[in-house]
């Protein structure tokens, strides 16, 4: 909206410093500014609302022998709301909202906010159990199919089913390659393998950050640093000079994706600031489904999503922590014939707990060890991914 003002007081009344608001560096850096002060300056009284008007405290298993069960039970949560608030109002104030990549991402925030919110809302009125998880697939899925088609048959997205490869020469994939053998009629049905494609994507990341979110700061710690590495692609993907120099997809428009992408780092920093050990409160599913969800669907729209395994790595093997673990145990119970209700050996699974973090935790390391370590191979995972520009 400023973007607006600041352009009609520019042209009409030539008014000083309005020029300002052309540049995407000044924009996307007075976004993330104002997104880390409505964090730091609405924090403490919406925590405060939180647990005096709705009562809305974390459901913690205190069974489970986990470090500091007892005190998070008492730590309110949907916190993602905040979160939510800190993304969509910097972008409506600094970012160009006829830009569909930006529509797109503030359609994706609200949307994946919303199922989450669902499901915490459920949690604490109807019991632990909340939103049924096939309803928040199917959440998703209805994400992923809105914006595979969104993109490939809007008339402002430029080559839409091409994207970026990592560690090839000509660094271009044509989703198109991939229905070849349909001959003549490929070209007019490759956007149902992409559109497949971004169901795939975005229901798995979402998922995969909804699992990281289980000790304090992790999810948001995590999710900051993969938000600034694709702020960073973003911004070169959008620049001519740059994208030309790095030989990568040149994407009219796309810069724009830039002052939403440091709202989210914003969002996610200010969010640290009450969310690190000892947590003040938590992100719950409303925060960490939406950021999963803006994760996968900003990587889509700059043509990165094969380059999610890498800088997602750790969502990557959260994931896959919890499907070896229950593979395993299914296994096991298979062939020792155990009875329903009698669990599987701690010795015999294949990690102590799932998803990963939960396992370190049990081997005794602190939590604030594990979160550190799990940040800093995010950050390493990101400075790889961003070599992969010039790694071919």
């Amino acid at each position: 909206m400023l973007y607006y003002l600041f352009d009609w007081l520019d042209r009409i009344a030539d008014f000083p410093g309005a020029g300002v608001f052309q540049y995407i560096s000044f924009r996307a850096a007075a976004s993330m500014v104002t997104s880390l002060l409505i964090m730091l300056v609405f924090g403490k009284p919406f925590i405060r609302w939180m647990q005096n008007k709705m009562g809305m405290m974390d459901e913690v298993r205190t069974e489970l022998g986990l470090e500091g069960a007892a005190r998070k039970a008492k730590t309110p949560t949907m916190g993602g709301l905040l979160i939510l608030a800190a993304i969509v109002v910097p972008t409506l104030l600094f970012a160009k909202l006829d830009n569909v990549y930006v529509q797109i991402m503030l359609g994706t925030t609200v949307w994946m906010g919303l199922v989450g919110f669902l499901d915490d809302y459920l949690k604490k009125t109807r019991g632990k159990a909340g939103l049924p998880g096939k309803y928040k697939v199917v959440g998703q899925v209805l994400l992923g199919l809105a914006v595979g088609l969104l993109i490939s048959f809007h008339p402002d997205i430029t080559d839409p089913l091409k994207t970026t490869i990592p560690f090839v020469k000509n660094n271009e994939f044509d989703y198109t390659w991939l229905v070849s053998w349909l001959g003549p009629w490929a070209a007019d049905y490759a956007w149902v393998v992409f559109v497949l494609v971004v169901i795939l994507v975005v229901t798995a990341v979402s998922n995969a950050s909804n699992l990281t979110d289980g000790i304090d700061g992790i999810a948001t710690g995590v999710a900051a640093v993969n938000g600034g590495a694709l702020a960073l692609l973003a911004w070169v993907s959008g620049n001519v000079i740059m994208s030309s120099y790095l030989n990568i997809m040149y994407l009219p428009n796309i810069g724009e994706m830039a002052i939403f992408s440091t709202a989210f780092v914003g969002a996610t920093l200010g969010f640290l600031w009450f969310n690190t050990h000892p947590a003040e409160i938590f992100m719950g599913d409303t925060g960490s489904l939406a950021i999963g969800g803006i994760i996968a669907v900003f990587a889509i729209l700059i043509r990165k999503e094969l380059l999610l395994p890498v800088l997602c790595g750790i969502y990557l093997v959260e994931d896959l922590s919890v499907i070896i673990q229950t593979a395993g145990c299914k296994r096991y119970r298979r062939k020792h014939k155990l009875p329903a209700g009698v669990p599987v050996p701690v010795e015999k699974r294949p990690f102590l707990m799932s998803p990963l973090h939960h396992h370190f935790q049990k081997k005794g390391m602190a939590e604030e060890k594990v979160v550190m370590r799990f940040v800093i191979i995010a950050i390493l995972l990101a400075i790889f991914t961003l070599s992969t520009l010039k790694l071919r």
